[in-house]
């Protein structure tokens, strides 16, 4: 059973949203502040912090964010119809789904991001198809194949890795990697992607698409390669 905080600072979460949850037999809890989140290794212990987006406001997403990372936890976002069209990927929440969820989908995402943090179990190595990344050495193997990557480019290969299928916009890799204030520009991210392509690539495997007019994603294990 999973632990759920559900984040709502303006009023109380949607009672339809908590029966979705307790009909999946998650465990619980309300919070207005992220800040308080409880992260020692007790009872207590937080899986996943859903954000109710018909009890927060959109402008609530970005800080959850940077402190669901500090805390190594993933954010899903409640969205209602209305509210996708304000919704920015570039926010950085894991996940997202329209409200109310559909029955066992919550928990479905959860456990789907759950795999992509620690698919051996561990938690040092990430697995992807045949790609192995060694978070503690800062190792990175192809099919067996070592690959020498630079800080950056191994920086960008383990983000998009470690949520296949998930849509970055270049503008969001360049905040993740390369920092708020930095003044490159995208085309730095598009440079970066197409060495870390040559790198990875060994004619058989494609790992990271274009998504057109939007940015890349690393390509979901069993799906067909649609690299631009």
């Amino acid at each position: 059973m999973y632990n759920v905080c559900v984040l709502a600072t303006r009023r109380d979460p949607a009672t339809v949203l908590l029966q979705v949850l307790e009909g999946e037999g998650l465990s619980c809890s309300v919070t207005r502040d992220v800040q308080a989140l409880n992260t020692g290794p007790t009872d207590g212990r937080v899986d996943a912090v859903l954000l109710d987006g018909s009890a927060c406001d959109l402008q609530d997403v970005p800080p959850a964010v940077r402190r669901c990372r500090q805390l190594r936890l993933p954010l899903l976002c409640g969205l209602s119809p209305d509210q996708m069209e304000a919704y920015d990927v570039s926010w950085g929440a894991n996940d997202f789904f329209i409200s109310p969820p559909l029955p066992g989908e919550v928990t479905s995402r959860i456990k789907q991001l759950a795999w992509e943090e620690a698919p051996d179990g561990g938690g040092s190595v990430l697995r992807v198809g045949d790609m192995v990344i060694d978070l503690d050495r800062y190792e990175v193997s192809c099919g067996g194949r070592r690959v020498v990557l630079t800080f950056k480019e191994y920086q960008l290969l383990c983000l998009l890795a470690s949520y296949p299928g998930r849509v970055y916009t270049r503008e969001a890799l360049l905040s993740e990697i390369w920092g708020y204030d930095y003044f490159g520009g995208t085309r730095t991210v598009d440079v970066h992607i197409r060495r870390l392509r040559s790198k990875i690539d060994d004619g058989t495997s494609e790992y990271i698409e274009t998504v057109w007019n939007v940015g890349y994603r690393f390509r979901s294990p069993g799906s067909p390669a649609q690299r631009a």
